[in-house]
């Protein structure tokens, strides 16, 4: 029998070195786990070989890029909980996902992981440290490493993870042909506008002609346009930026969400949006075993959205003085009845993480439904109002030529 060195914590935390003897790994493995121990590293006595960062020929070779996207971070977690499933320890599963992560940000970020669990950190400690784990991973990381059910709790963020970047993909590209058809209808109306009119209106001013109301109006514009573009370009790009800076102020973002929530058609659609957000982080966090007024503050800072996040800080301060979750949830306003009623009813029951499913559900079919609308809406309406606006330049600018034949025929 040989001695295996291992690393583990226990459910309260605490930090144990020590060893076993036994003749293989797994059986230490399975031994410890049995304990209720999270196994962090496992060191045979005969290979003392400690998890280090990639040779530094091994990154070259590989091909990075630099940020760290949501599929990065899916990716991640969900390679991260098959390990842990398998038995993998932490420290060997960090390794193993460092020399095939592609994101240069997420490698250094996963050896500087190792480098602090190795100093005595747990994992959602050491997570903690980089920006590029939201605080929802934070907090059921350790969930997970509190309950010892770090694997299961990780299978259920990377589901819900990638569940939301499915939702998201989904209205990108919905979204795409209505963007590329408005910025196609732009760039032919600045091409008649600063090309094809200048062209007419230099051919009309070898005739002498008395121009149309319609055409004079189309010249002017055309003329001003092609005096003040790049200043009006200017204008707008300083006002987007101005623009910007006011809505990351807290007061200019939420009078930019109210303005969005009180629009007509759409103000449904972006409530709908932030009500998906909400439950979809409250049924992940209360299946994981994170309480509830925990998980309201989770999600209050992760929902995206400041006056969702005033009314959940409101329903979380009565929830802390006894209340139920569906009654102050009513009193806020944001929540329509059929929302409320599935939460009291999941409070009843104690399904409330399944209710929160179940209203997810139902939000994103209402958001892809709403989006397969308005695109379907916005094409006629898009190309009937181009075809307008091009045959007021077109009829424009062929009425002097009309004007021209008439001269003609009269002579």
């Amino acid at each position: 029998m040989a001695k295996f060195f291992y690393t583990a914590r226990d459910s309260a935390g605490k930090k144990i070195t020590s060893y076993e003897e036994s003749n293989n790994q797994d059986e230490v493995l399975s031994r410890l786990q049995s304990r209720g121990l999270i196994v962090l590293d496992i060191t045979s006595e005969h290979d003392s070989q400690v998890i280090s960062n990639m040779p530094q020929s091994a990154a070259r070779a590989r091909k990075f890029h630099s940020g760290v996207s949501d599929d990065d971070l899916v990716l991640f977690c969900r390679q991260l909980a098959t390990l842990l499933g398998a038995g993998v320890t932490i420290l060997k599963c960090l390794d193993i996902i460092a020399k095939q992560v592609s994101s240069r940000k997420l490698l250094n970020v996963l050896i500087q992981l190792q480098k602090n669990m190795e100093a005595g950190l747990s994992l959602h400690e050491a997570m903690a440290k980089h920006p590029v784990f939201p605080e929802l991973w934070v907090n059921l990381v350790e969930s997970g490493e509190a309950s010892g059910n770090l694997a299961i709790v990780l299978n259920r963020l990377a589901t819900y993870l990638e569940r939301n970047a499915e939702f998201k993909k989904k209205i990108v590209s919905a979204l795409i042909y209505p963007f590329i058809l408005f910025f196609a209808g732009t760039g032919a109306l600045l091409f008649l506008t600063l090309k094809i009119i200048p062209t007419f209106a230099e051919l009309f001013k070898g005739f002498n002609l008395k121009l149309p109301f319609l055409t004079q109006i189309l010249v002017n514009m055309s003329g001003f346009l092609s005096k003040y573009f790049i200043v009006i370009l200017i204008a707008i790009v300083v006002t987007v930026f101005l623009f910007r800076k006011f809505i990351n102020t807290k007061e200019g973002r939420r009078r930019y969400e109210l303005f969005l929530l009180n629009l007509p058609m759409l103000g449904e659609f972006f409530r709908a949006l932030a009500v998906e957000k909400f439950s979809s982080g409250m049924s992940t966090l209360i299946e994981s075993g994170v309480p509830i007024l925990y998980s309201l503050e989770i999600t209050e800072h992760s929902v995206g959205n400041s006056l969702m996040a005033e009314a959940i800080r409101n329903i979380k301060d009565e929830v802390r003085n006894g209340k139920t979750l569906s009654a102050p949830m009513e009193a806020s306003g944001f929540f329509e009845p059929m929302v409320v009623q599935m939460v009291g009813i999941g409070e009843e029951i104690g399904e409330l993480s399944q209710m929160f499913k179940k209203i997810n559900s139902f939000y994103q079919d209402y958001v892809e439904t709403f989006l397969v609308r308005f695109t379907a809406m916005f094409e006629p309406v898009m190309l009937i109002f181009m075809g307008g606006v091009i045959g007021i330049m077109v009829v424009g600018m062929f009425l002097p030529i009309f004007q021209l034949t008439k001269i003609g025929g009269g002579s």
